[in-house]
């Protein structure tokens, strides 16, 4: 069965956008963006939109959620399925090929998996009070609820157990409508390298971000009533930029840190990468350090030679 949906997952800094925008030109398709902080207007340096490569010979390749909302608000899963759905549909609609594309597996795991708890809303005063707890009473706490409410539950981190007791003290008291949406048969593509390259790839990117105004962007941010507090939340460039800014750190180890964090991000993409996989996610790895094989390969799986 011919895909209704391609996905280019990896982690940050592999060239997703570039492979996306090839397939996007030979196939007539359209891309959407899954990442949790392209989605903010005026964040373009840091969160690596490189809006130009979306322009080729002139031609524009359309993107969706992408400056979709004013920085400085907040972005849930269930809001992005919400607005994937609508693209796709749109999309469709014109007989053209949606193309998922960005780094933020738990976005592209709620849409593959269909998780119907990212509808749960975040109960901020409960939170408040199991961050106080340890990991081990809040698994004592998660065990008081019945099993019905908390069979899907992931004991692993303190972070998951919060938002397990937070998904079974909702269940305990609403039913939850289990919303249809139309299905999707993806190709799902992961880029991925050695390690060594990819963080060759991140130092040469992070350089490059800060001599092209990867700060000055941040101050513009702060500037225009984006709060210090929600960059930091952004986590990442904005968080060591806005502790820079602050005089919290200097240059040299805004540089340092920033690289060691963005390489630590990358892992953790992965390993949530194959963890989709541990949960039933096909996911076709392709290594962008072998680019002849790569095309070659891509060529006989999705059907059609293109440049890379």
């Amino acid at each position: 069965m011919k895909p209704s949906l391609l996905v280019i997952l990896g982690p940050t800094a592999v060239g997703k956008t570039k492979l996306a925008v090839s397939i996007a030109q030979a196939f007539q398709g359209e891309i959407v963006s899954a990442d949790s902080r392209q989605v903010f207007k005026g964040m373009d340096i840091g969160t690596g939109k490189d809006l130009s490569e979306y322009l080729v010979n002139g031609e524009q390749v359309p993107y969706h959620l992408i400056d979709h909302l004013d920085a400085g608000s907040r972005y849930q899963v269930d809001a992005f399925k919400d607005d994937f759905y609508k693209a796709f549909a749109d999309i469709t609609s014109r007989a053209k090929l949606p193309i998922l594309c960005g780094g933020t597996g738990m976005y592209i795991h709620s849409l593959l998996q269909n998780h119907a708890y990212t509808a749960i809303p975040v109960n901020n005063f409960l939170r408040e009070t199991l961050e106080l707890k340890s990991k081990e009473q809040l698994q004592e706490q998660l065990l008081t609820f019945p099993l019905s409410v908390r069979q899907h539950a992931d004991f692993s981190t303190h972070k998951r157990l919060i938002r397990a007791i937070e998904i079974a003290e909702y269940l305990s008291n609403h039913t939850l409508v289990d919303q249809q949406r139309p299905a999707l048969n993806p190709f799902i593509i992961g880029l991925t390298s050695a390690v060594e390259s990819r963080r060759n790839r991140i130092y040469e990117r992070l350089q490059y971000r800060l001599t092209h105004g990867l700060i000055e962007e941040v101050e513009h941010l702060l500037s225009n009533g984006v709060s210090a507090e929600m960059l930091v939340f952004y986590g990442l460039e904005y968080k060591f930029v806005v502790a820079y800014l602050h005089g919290e750190i200097s240059i040299d180890q805004l540089k340092d840190n920033l690289f060691i964090a963005i390489c630590q991000f990358a892992k953790r993409q992965m390993t949530f990468f194959r963890k989709m996989e541990k949960d039933g996610v096909r996911i076709h790895w392709y290594d962008v350090d072998q680019q002849e094989e790569l095309a070659e390969r891509l060529a006989q799986d999705i059907g059609i030679r293109f440049n890379l």
